[in-house]
């Protein structure tokens, strides 16, 4: 017979003279462990190491926390040979505002004048409230999502209107949007932001006049539509009219891309864009900035357009070499190398590889796209990645602007926490109480004295109780107060609920760094170790102390290699 398992004693097989699940140390692991000790204080009280350590670096203009470089996965840039980088919204940062409102004016005027949509509709105006990156439309039932990281609805609306509750508990309610579902199309990039809009302005305009929509053909001309307006080249003729209108010119991003060559990086652009546009853009961007570089092409040492991804990084076409010598970069026929001065179109991952002669970690790449950029690199190489999400400047410095009342919303929620774990404890021990008094044979002064411990935890949990809906109250009030004045519709960008948003997941799944904007590794040394603090489990956050035994994260896969 088994002893019966005293509750003050550890479970048998546990830690003991003797455990059993674990093993035992030999005397030389000791000595070493010792020796190892010895060491380490003498290191940890070393005077001349320990100012080393802690006097002030040189000083150096304040960089903003919004504009730092943010690390899920350790990544040396030493051991980084090649850098590449997309050029939409990556290397040029679009003015958001204006570039929406153009694509949504385009849009809608093709849609009108091609896709036989009333003129009514060419009245809508454009909210860039309405929209932001990591939504998710339902073609089915005409809907707008926004999910927490578990593919759970956290807020929908059909139109411009909050999808009513009866509706959302019976589409969404304990139901996990799975976005491989043709249902569902998710809008994942800066350009993707102006149909959202569109899609929930027409479906609101024309059912309030009593028309039916069939929701699943309107997001699709919608999105042929604006597909349309890119392919075409349109959208980009007018940008070109008015580079400065459209496109931030960034003085620091010159001098970023220089520090990276002085650290012996060799650059690369890869770009969807065609050759004619990306020579605007980039002479745009980069010429005149610094003498070194005469041309923009001298700061890249390969440079590739119309790479059509994400199929660059999971088909086998072939790279051609263009005349760069005109705007219109006739094709000269296919590349058997990548040379630098050439300009390609084109091409694939491996032929990449082969061509540089560099390959897998080796490698970063930096873009704005999710998908096209970041997922499908990492699903199909080992190249490192930076995703670009401009947005994040916007949120860190709303929320620092707003910190005195998250820091009061954050007391309130831990306050929340403490009194429902104090309104079960009364509970359960006045359940205990009131049992007592029902069941026992009580003499009249134990009897009394119960009686009297009831009235008290009663009115505690009274009290509690009114504490607790009051900080519900609070908290509910302040959380929708602080998210609502970032996004009336959406809240805040990577958080949904009590959790990090479908977006924000997606970053922290794909990109081993994010960060606003390129020009940002102007502020670090090209040959940086990015560390991530390492994930806690559940119960070393409660404080077990193996957190403490490797506090930063790995080089290993990115958490998202694996999934589909």
């Amino acid at each position: 017979m088994s002893p019966i398992l005293s509750p003050a004693r550890p479970i048998p097989g546990g830690p003991s003279v003797d455990p059993l699940h674990g093993s035992f140390r030999s005397s030389i692991s000791r000595e070493r462990a010792d020796d190892a000790a010895r060491r380490a204080r003498d290191l940890l009280t070393d005077d001349v190491l320990g100012r080393l350590l802690t006097t002030p670096r040189e000083a150096t203009d304040q960089v903003p926390h919004s504009r730092d470089v943010f690390v899920n996965r350790n990544l040396r840039m030493d051991h980084i040979e090649l850098i590449g980088f997309d050029m939409d919204y990556t290397l040029a940062i679009y003015h958001m505002r204006r570039l929406e409102q153009l694509s949504f004016d385009m849009t809608l005027a093709k849609l009108i004048s091609e896709y036989g949509y009333p003129p009514f509709v060419g009245g809508l105006l454009y909210d860039h409230h309405f929209v932001m990156r990591g939504l998710a439309v339902d073609r089915v039932n005409g809907n707008v999502l926004k999910m927490d990281r578990f593919g759970h609805v956290g807020r929908a609306y059909h139109g411009l209107r909050p999808l009513k509750r009866d509706a959302w508990k019976e589409l969404y309610r304990n139901k996990r949007v799975r976005l491989r579902n043709p249902q569902f199309a998710w809008n994942d990039t800066l350009f993707a932001l102006p149909e959202t809009c569109l899609y929930s302005g027409i479906i609101e305009l024309m059912e309030s006049l009593g028309h039916t929509v069939n929701y699943g053909k309107l997001y699709d001309d919608i999105r042929e539509a604006i597909d349309t307006v890119h392919r075409d080249n349109s959208l980009k003729r007018e940008i070109r009219k008015d580079l400065a209108r459209y496109v931030f010119l960034d003085p620091e991003l010159g001098p970023a891309l220089h520090k990276l060559r002085s650290g012996g990086k060799k650059l690369f652009l890869l770009t969807n864009s065609a050759w004619d546009y990306t020579n605007a853009v980039m002479r745009y961007l980069l010429e005149g900035q610094l003498p070194e570089y005469p041309s923009w092409r001298n700061y890249f040492d390969f440079v590739v357009t119309a790479a059509g991804k994400p199929a660059f990084f999971t088909e086998a076409r072939p790279f051609l070499e263009l005349d760069s010598s005109t705007e219109a970069g006739k094709v000269v026929g296919e590349a058997k190398s990548l040379e630098r001065g050439t300009v390609y179109s084109g091409g694939n991952l491996a032929q990449f590889e082969e061509f540089t002669g560099y390959r897998g970690e080796h490698i970063l790449y930096v873009g704005d796209h999710i998908y096209g950029d970041i997922l499908k690199s990492k699903k199909s190489s080992l190249w490192r990645t930076c995703m670009i999400v401009q947005e994040i400047e916007d949120e860190i410095t709303y929320t620092d602007a707003r910190r005195e009342e998250i820091v009061t919303l954050s007391e309130v929620e831990l306050t929340r926490a403490r009194l429902d774990d104090e309104v079960n404890h009364r509970k359960t021990v006045l359940n205990t109480l009131e049992r007592r008094l029902e069941r026992e044979e009580l003499a009249d002064p134990e009897r009394q004295e119960v009686e009297e411990l009831r009235k008290k935890v009663k009115a505690e949990l009274e009290k509690l109780r009114r504490s607790l809906k009051e900080t519900n109250g609070i908290a509910d009030t302040l959380e929708r107060d602080v998210e609502e004045g970032f996004n009336p519709y959406w809240g805040l960008l990577f958080k949904e609920g009590n959790e990090n948003s479908r977006f924000g997941y997606q970053v922290e799944q794909y990109a081993c760094l994010y960060t606003s904007r390129v020009s940002n590794f102007l502020h670090h040394s090209p040959m940086q170790y990015y560390r991530s603090p390492r994930d806690l489990m559940a119960h070393e956050q409660a404080g077990a102390l193996s957190s403490k035994l490797s506090p930063m994260g790995s080089e290993g896969p990115p958490k998202g290699s694996e999934k589909e």
